[in-house]
């Protein structure tokens, strides 16, 4: 099994520790090919973020399809995951999407940590594209004022805000930037931390498995 991952921005470290977190999932027992999309941003923070990133990813799908048997999207804002389930048959897995509904079956709300406060509206709105609103405790992310802390402190202290004044029983590490802190800020809490990439590879080898991908009867079928 061949598993490729397509980290939506171009950054290098951020795609190196994607890799990482991926290869330790794997334990050998698969093969992951982990790929920044060139020509895209740096970060992945605006709806024009997702456009800049839409061609490169693109590009990677259409080369790497019949080297492959799926794909994940590794950005927290899912970004192009209807274009990329669109241009491809094999399964396609975002990491927003992934944790989340993992989210939904661990406990009775979950909450989402942003990386910025500017990202909570977008969270917020693709908990309901993903029609999960009525599970969703918040969206936190750390205060401008903890900046004196480092990055592991800051989403730790948000994420035991979320369990204790939003009554979260699971936590979501909403960027794939935060890959590998899952469970080192699970040591200080008293619920599941998922890791998005994680939860997508989790997901999209078992569609591989069970031989299932993309419906392409009605709303991702590219022949009209």
């Amino acid at each position: 099994m061949k598993i490729m991952i397509i980290n939506p921005n171009s950054d290098i470290e951020m795609t190196k520790a994607i890799e990482k977190t991926a290869e330790n999932y794997a334990k050998g027992e698969f093969k992951i090919i982990c790929k920044p999309t060139m020509g895209g941003p740096r970060f992945i923070a605006r709806y024009e973020d997702h456009i800049m990133s839409a061609t490169g990813m693109i590009k990677l799908v259409k080369e790497n399809e019949e080297k492959v048997d799926g794909f994940i999207i590794a950005c927290h804002s899912d970004p192009n995951l209807d274009l990329i389930k669109e241009i491809t048959r094999k399964p396609v897995v975002g990491i927003a999407e992934a944790s989340m509904k993992i989210a939904s079956m661990l406990g009775h709300k979950f909450s989402v940590i942003s990386p910025i406060e500017h990202s909570i509206p977008n969270k917020e709105a693709l908990v309901r594209k993903y029609h999960l609103q009525d599970m969703l405790a918040s969206v936190r992310a750390p205060k401008s004022k903890d900046n004196e802390w480092s990055e592991e402190e800051s989403l730790t202290k948000a994420a035991e805000l979320a369990v204790k004044e939003d009554k979260a029983e699971v936590i979501v590490l909403g960027c794939a930037g935060m890959t590998g802190l899952d469970r080192i800020i699970q040591k200080n809490l008293s619920v599941p931390v998922l890791d998005g990439v994680t939860c997508a590879l989790i997901i999209l080898t078992g569609l591989i498995k069970y031989g299932v991908s993309t419906s392409k009867v009605r709303r991702y079928n590219p022949e009209f």
